[in-house]
C-alpha cells in the first residue's frame, strides 16, 4: 500500500484488515466445534473397541483425556476438561455446539455454558441450551461474566437443589496451590469457601488501613499474610528445605550463572547468593551443601542406581533436581511421583535412566491400556523420554540442562573454601 503508486483509502484497508481478524476469529470457533466433534467420536470409537475386547465398563477409556491433551500439545490434567466439553456440546447441547460453530460463541464462552450446567439432569441441561443458545442473536454483546451470570441463573431456575449440592461440593475443593512469578516472585493461591476467603481479606485490608510505615497497601497486605502463616517476620528467612541449585563459582567465585530452584526455574545470581547468605545468618535456618555433577557438554547429571523397587529418598531428589518439573510433554506441574518408565514388574530397573518425575494425574494416565514410556540416557546426553500413545502417536520430552557453564570439582578441594565463604557471608 505505502510503496506502490496507487491512491489506496487508508481506512478502507484498515476496515478489510478488522474484517479480516473477525473471520480468523470466527474460523477459530468452528475449528473449535469441530475439534469436539472428533474428540467425542474418538471417545466413542474407543470405548466400542474395548467393549468389544471385553474390558470392563469402569475401565473403558481410561488414558484418553491425556492422549487427547497430548494431541492438542497441552498440558495432560486438562485432557479430561476437553473430553466432558466435547461429550457435553455433541450429545447433550445441539444449540450451543451450533453457536460456536457460527462463531456467535467463542470457545471459552461455550466452556463457560457448559461448565454452569454440569450439575443439571439431562433434561435439565437441553432445556439451558435451548434458553441459552436457539437464537445466536441473543447471544451478540456478551461477555465471559454476562454468558457465565446468565447460565447460573438459569440452572438455578430449573434445579435450585441441585445448585446447592453444587455450592457445598465446592467447599471440599478447598484447596492452597503455588505457581511461578516472574522475576523471582511466586503465586500463593487459596481456594476457599466464600465467607472464608472475605474474611481472609477482610483481616489482611484491615491491617493495611492501620499500618503507619512507608509501605503501601498491598506490600503490608502481604507482609501480613506472610507473618500470619508462619509466626515469623516477613523480612526473617523461613526454615523451610528450599533446593538451590548453583554452580560453585556463582556461589565462591563471584560468577554471574543463574541458579536454579527445581520447579519455580532460574533465579539470577546475586539473588541466589543473598538467599543463601540469608540462610547462613539465620542461627534458626540450616543451610546443607549437596554436591551435583553434570556432563560439562550436555548438562546431563551423573546417574544413580539402586536395586530396590521403590525409589530411595536420595535418587528421588536427584531425578527431580535433573527433570525438575513432570517429564510428560506439554506438562509442567510439580513432580509428585518418581516412577518406572519400563514397569518394575516388567524388568525395569530402580535407576535414574528409567527413572521419571511425573505429576500425580500423568503417572496414573500412562498405566491405562496402550500406553508405553520409553527412556535413553545416552552418555553425555540429557536424559530423554518417549511416549507412545495406544493411537502410535510419539512425543517426546528431554530433561532440561541443570545449568551453564558448570565447572566440575573435587569435593575435597571445596570443603575448605565453602566453609570460609560462608562464614564470610554470615559475617556480612
Amino acid at each position: 500500500m505505502f510503496d506502490s503508486g496507487v491512491t489506496v483509502d487508508p481506512l478502507a484497508y484498515e476496515a478489510v484488515l478488522v474484517e479480516r481478524i473477525a473471520e480468523l476469529e470466527r474460523s477459530k470457533s468452528l475449528a473449535a466445534a469441530e475439534q469436539a466433534r472428533v474428540t467425542a467420536d474418538l471417545d466413542t470409537a474407543r470405548r466400542a473397541r474395548e467393549a468389544a475386547e471385553g474390558m470392563p465398563a469402569a475401565k473403558r477409556g481410561r488414558g484418553l483425556g491425556a492422549e487427547i491433551a497430548l494431541a492438542r500439545h497441552d498440558a495432560p490434567n486438562r485432557g479430561g476438561r476437553h473430553l466432558g466439553f466435547a461429550r457435553a456440546l455433541v450429545h447433550e447441547m445441539p444449540h450451543t455446539l451450533a453457536a460456536l460453530s457460527s462463531g456467535a460463541l467463542s470457545e471459552w464462552r461455550a466452556t463457560l455454558i457448559v461448565r454452569e450446567s454440569a450439575c443439571l439432569s439431562l433434561e435439565d441441561r437441553r432445556r439451558l441450551d435451548v434458553e441459552m443458545c436457539a437464537d445466536p442473536a441473543e447471544l451478540a454483546g456478551k461477555g465471559d461474566k454476562r454468558i457465565e451470570a446468565d447460565a447460573k441463573a438459569i440452572a438455578y431456575r430449573l434445579d435450585p437443589q441441585a445448585a446447592v449440592d453444587r455450592a457445598v461440593r465446592a467447599q471440599s475443593e478447598r484447596t492452597v496451590t503455588v505457581r511461578p512469578a516472574p522475576d523471582t516472585m511466586t503465586y500463593v493461591t487459596a481456594l476457599l469457601p466464600m465467607v472464608q476467603g472475605v474474611s481472609v481479606y477482610a483481616a489482611l485490608k484491615r491491617a493495611a488501613d492501620t499500618n503507619c510505615d512507608d509501605r503501601c497497601r498491598g506490600q503490608v497486605m502481604a507482609d501480613t499474610l506472610v507473618e500470619r502463616v508462619t509466626g515469623r517476620p516477613a523480612e526473617v528467612a523461613v526454615p523451610v528445605a528450599v533446593n538451590l541449585v548453583m554452580t560453585d563459582e556463582t556461589l565462591l567465585g563471584g560468577a554471574t550463572t543463574p541458579a536454579h530452584i527445581p520447579g519455580y526455574g532460574p533465579v539470577p545470581a546475586a539473588i541466589a547468593c543473598r538467599l543463601a547468605g540469608d540462610a547462613i545468618a539465620d542461627e534458626q535456618s540450616k543451610a546443607t551443601l549437596r554436591r551435583l555433577y553434570r556432563h560439562p557438554d550436555s548438562g546431563a547429571l551423573v546417574a544413580m542406581e539402586s536395586r530396590s523397587r521403590l525409589f530411595p529418598k536420595g535418587l528421588a531428589q536427584f531425578i527431580a533436581f535433573r527433570d525438575d518439573t513432570c517429564r510428560t510433554p506439554y506438562c509442567d506441574a510439580r513432580i509428585r511421583h518418581t516412577d518406572h518408565a519400563t514397569p518394575h514388574a516388567r524388568g525395569g530397573p530402580t535407576a535414574a535412566a528409567n527413572g521419571l518425575g511425573e505429576c500425580e494425574a500423568c503417572n496414573y494416565a500412562k498405566e491405562a491400556p496402550g500406553w508405553r514410556v520409553h527412556t535413553f540416557d545416552d552418555d553425555g546426553q540429557r536424559h530423554k523420554a518417549e511416549y507412545l500413545t495406544p493411537t502410535g502417536a510419539r512425543h517426546q520430552s528431554q530433561a532440561p540442562p541443570l545449568l551453564n557453564d558448570v565447572v566440575m570439582f573435587k569435593p575435597s578441594a571445596v570443603e575448605a573454601l565453602l566453609t570460609n565463604h560462608l562464614a564470610g557471608l554470615a559475617a556480612a
